[in-house]
């Protein structure tokens, strides 16, 4: 069964910086293409960063050159370093594979705001 859990949300003021885990069962991470989603209020559900089983990343405009994705696949995790945090970041964050899994875990609320 698939199990992907995040962490590490939480309320951060314009210009801060969190770290979102996402934790996987078994080996889906280490053997998928795994991405960071977000789900702002009353918006789609959107795709922010990818990572691919080699290590190549991928980011939308949005967040290239603030946001970090990366993958322990020793640990079965992948993170997101999110830096020069903007109140339109605010959003649920998830993590799935590429293409998704039908299944999603609960989402990590992160709310930049002063």
């Amino acid at each position: 069964q698939v199990q992907l859990v995040e962490s590490g949300g939480g309320l951060v003021q314009p210009g801060g910086s969190l770290r979102l885990s996402c934790a996987g069962s078994g080996r889906i991470i280490r053997v998928n293409n795994m991405g960071w989603y977000r789900q702002a209020p009353g918006k789609q559900r959107e795709l922010v960063a990818s990572i691919s089983t080699g290590g190549t990343t991928n980011y939308v405009v949005a967040v290239k050159g603030r946001f970090t994705i990366s993958r322990d696949n020793a640990k079965n995790t992948v993170y997101l370093q999110m830096n020069s945090l903007k109140p339109e970041d605010t959003a649920v964050y998830y993590c799935n594979r590429l293409p998704t899994f039908p299944s999603w875990g609960q989402g990590t609320q992160v709310t930049v705001s002063s």
